[in-house]
């Protein structure tokens, strides 16, 4: 067994085990989906509730809802009377995401929006102390800039995806878009003034940007 599975597996042996619906979840979602390797998982969901329960915020956006795991590992930070609004531009994926969001209790304080975030984001009146970026990468750089004057000084921007499974540091293709968008994304974060940024090399890679102005 490769050294990465070991460490992984170290890993999830130290951290909270995972809640039997999120684990229901997740096994819904291999069966169900075609790349069920979108939906968060564990290991990255625990990190996501923790980075939640320590920002304590009041109003989250999470930008691509898929099946619902990673709203639901960061709806447990929400403070009181706090709501998690999600998009998710697929209606087929509308109802399993909320039988789950039903499921565990929460699902008064989730608010799903179906479309596409860039025409969604722009009519939303909410500001945000944390925002989720994980849907299409294509479009990470239009959605970063649609939902920056959104989001509350000190408030926290996390990208998923920003490693895109080693390819970042290989030889691209022309044609790859989005992996050329990744890095573009990557690229523009890091030299942007508005934020201090660090990435975390955990599973598939996460970017997390805190707004300093």
């Amino acid at each position: 067994m490769k050294v990465e599975k070991l460490l992984e597996q170290y890993l999830l042996s130290h951290i909270e085990a995972e809640r039997p619906l999120m684990a229901r979840l997740y096994r819904e979602t291999q069966l169900r989906m075609v790349n069920g390797r979108m939906c968060s998982g564990h290991l990255q969901g625990s990190l996501l509730t923790l980075l939640s329960k320590l920002i304590r915020p009041s109003c989250i956006l999470e930008i691509g809802t898929y099946t619902g795991y990673s709203a639901l590992c960061l709806v447990e930070g929400l403070a009181g009377g706090g709501v998690l609004h999600t998009i998710e531009i697929n209606d087929e994926l509308e109802r399993l995401a909320a039988t789950f969001f039903e499921a565990s209790g929460s699902r008064e304080r989730i608010i799903q929006h179906i479309g596409d975030a860039a025409d969604i984001i722009p009519r939303m009146d909410e500001q945000f102390d944390l925002v989720f970026i994980d849907a299409d990468k294509r479009q990470y750089l239009t959605h970063y800039e649609l939902v920056f004057p959104k989001v509350k000084t000190g408030g926290v921007i996390i990208a998923d995806n920003t490693l895109w499974a080693g390819k970042v540091v290989q030889k691209v293709a022309a044609s790859d878009e989005q992996t050329i968008s990744i890095m573009a994304f990557n690229d523009f974060v890091r030299d942007d003034p508005r934020v201090e940024t660090f990435m975390i090399p955990v599973r598939d890679g996460m970017t997390i940007l805190r707004k300093i102005c």
